[in-house]
């Protein structure tokens, strides 16, 4: 698949629930080569959002409620082949807005930029702003924990 000519209008996006956790255990598999997707499953508001091109998996995002005023990215990537065309941003966009549309103020997430620097580029190309930094023995990797005022992004729309 490598030097595949797809645009983002090749790619379909859909939102799922709690009960559809399962549809990225595959998908999870591939990108991260571990079956664990998120550690507990009792959070409040868990939202999905596949990327599929012809039918097939090729992104994934998770996330959930962690106070009552911060959804959380969990997590989420796409596959090699599709990188770079969009996806990841379109996944973070969907559950940007979703998380406005609960009621949520701030959006955050972690990322580990040795390990995946992109995530940590789009989230400053985004607006987010890093707020801790602080070294993660499990992942040997600084772990950088950004925000971004949902109020800010989407009331000025």
């Amino acid at each position: 698949m490598q030097g595949l000519e797809i645009s983002l209008y090749d790619i379909d996006f859909t939102r799922y629930g709690r009960t559809d956790v399962h549809r990225l255990k595959e998908i999870n598999r591939i990108i991260f080569s571990e079956d664990r997707i998120i550690n507990q499953y009792h959070h409040p508001d868990i939202l999905v959002y596949l990327a599929t091109y012809n039918e097939v998996p090729v992104g994934f995002k998770i996330g959930y409620g962690r106070r009552s005023k911060v959804y959380y990215s969990a997590k989420g990537g796409v596959l090699p082949a599709f990188r770079k065309k969009g996806i990841a941003r379109k996944l973070l966009h969907l559950m940007m807005f979703d998380a406005y549309q609960l009621k949520y103020k701030l959006f955050s997430y972690d990322t580990f930029p040795n390990k995946h620097k992109g995530m940590l580029i789009l989230g400053l190309n985004e607006g987010f702003k890093v707020t801790d930094a602080k070294w993660n023995e499990l992942y040997q990797d600084y772990q950088i924990h950004l925000e971004l005022d949902l109020n800010e992004r989407f009331d000025k729309q």
